[in-house]
């Protein structure tokens, strides 16, 4: 008589069979639902954790990206003396001939777009509120090319109007209780030279576009001027304090480092989103290797209750392992029987929780929206996160891991007590019945 093949029909019915407890041993149906809803909330956990990590670190970078430069290049300090005072005084580098620099620049393969552009710091104040921010002097061209900064369900105001007055950020417009219309002064601490020393400069601009980046710093500091305005401004005629450059793989930004300095010539320095930025970064992506490692013991864990509720289900079957060693089945034919228990639960389990961790990622924002509204805004804080909201983002690469993870688990763990169903003696489990 042949020997029927491993993992055959019958052996799936017999574990089905005894998956399915009769209400007289209730404590294994108990054990194996509570296996199952375990392993089903680890998996939606892990599920919806990664998910939340990858959107919010996508999130993070694509703020980044839509109102920032890939990477900026600027030239060393300078040492100045003063005229009157004849003091020595260090002060940033300024590009001259920064309309060549940046055609030099824009012609090294890969770079799509540069930029020049002035910096400065002032304090903006209007309607009795001040607060401090960073002006961006550029052209109009330049601002369009800013998707975070241009986008029209973000802001309000013609971009049109920008060589008549200024764009300012969402936060600040808040801030100052301004709108479209109004008019802010702006103070520079690095005004007129005179005999006895610098003067602020001071000077009112009408607020002709107010734009929301999606990123609570940028929305609160940042105000863009005209490139001809801002020169004027902040004592900077004919020169520009940094070339903004964009690559077209800001993920792999460092790769043009040197062929930008080669190009932008002696003094030239390189400071791209990756160095500003780049701790942060690192630290997301050591927190998702921790939190995959935290909630894979709470799988682990929920996976270890299929060994429990297997030893129970062997110690209530000991009747039936004798009858059907008895009446032929191998060991081997056991032992499959039983992992086939603990593994249906695991499999079961499994894709219980990818659906709910599905689910829960695809409505993540909704929920923290309601969790804001319930707390007075209190789940969520901008300031503190750096972004409005709680994105999520489902990856083929993390639903895999977080399967895989699971019934690994979920197989290993059946291991022992259906090697210990297999080895039982029938002689033994008969001996009383």
């Amino acid at each position: 008589m042949a020997t029927p093949r491993p993992f055959s029909r019958y052996e799936f019915t017999i574990a089905w069979r005894y998956l399915r407890a009769r209400r007289a041993e209730g404590g294994v149906s108990v054990m194996t639902w509570i296996s199952l809803i375990g392993i089903a909330l680890g998996v939606m956990a892990l599920i919806a954790t990664l998910a939340v990590r990858a959107g919010f670190r996508a999130e993070f970078v694509d703020t980044i990206l839509g109102a920032n430069a890939h990477t900026t290049v600027y030239m060393a300090p300078q040492q100045i003396e003063n005229e009157f005072t004849e003091d020595v005084y260090v002060v940033p580098g300024r590009i001259a001939d920064y309309d060549a620099m940046a055609a030099k620049l824009a012609q090294v393969p890969g770079v799509t777009r540069t930029a020049p552009v002035v910096r400065g710091q002032v304090m903006a104040t209007a309607n009795d509120s001040s607060n401090v921010a960073e002006v961006f002097g550029v052209s109009l061209d330049d601002l369009r090319a800013m998707p975070r900064i241009v986008d029209p369900s973000t802001s309000v105001g013609n971009l049109d109007d920008f060589g008549r007055g200024i764009a300012i950020g969402s936060g600040i417009a808040r801030e100052l209780a301004v709108g479209l219309g109004d008019r802010i002064r702006l103070i520079a601490p690095e005004g007129a030279r005179t005999a006895i020393g610098t003067t602020p400069r001071v000077k009112a601009y009408e607020v002709t576009y107010i734009f929301s980046a999606g990123r609570y710093d940028i929305d609160r500091t940042r105000i863009y001027m005209p490139m001809a305005e801002a020169q004027s401004y902040f004592n900077r005629e004919g020169v520009a304090d940094e070339i903004e450059v964009f690559v077209t793989d800001p993920e792999q930004v460092d790769d043009w480092t040197v062929p930008l300095m080669k190009a932008a010539g002696e003094g030239a320095q390189v400071w791209n989103w990756r160095d500003s930025s780049g701790s942060f970064l690192a630290a997301l992506d050591m927190e998702d290797d921790v939190m995959f490692v935290i909630l894979s013991v709470l799988v682990l864990i929920a996976s270890m209750n299929i060994t429990s509720g297997l030893i129970m289900l062997v110690k209530n079957k000991g009747r039936d392992i004798g009858i059907l060693r008895t009446m032929g089945l191998t060991e081997g034919a056991v032992l499959r029987v039983f992992f086939l228990c603990g593994a249906f639960t695991g499999v079961i389990g499994t894709i219980a929780g990818v659906v709910l961790g599905v689910l829960l990622a695809l409505n993540v924002d909704n929920i923290m929206a309601a969790l804001n509204a319930l707390t007075g805004g209190g789940a969520w804080q901008p300031e503190v996160r750096g972004i409005y909201r709680l994105p999520a983002e489902l990856r083929a690469w993390d639903i895999f891991r977080a399967v895989a993870l699971s019934l690994f688990l979920s197989f290993v763990v059946t291991i022992f007590p259906a090697r210990r169903a297999a080895r039982m003696n029938p002689v033994e489990a008969l001996r009383y019945e």
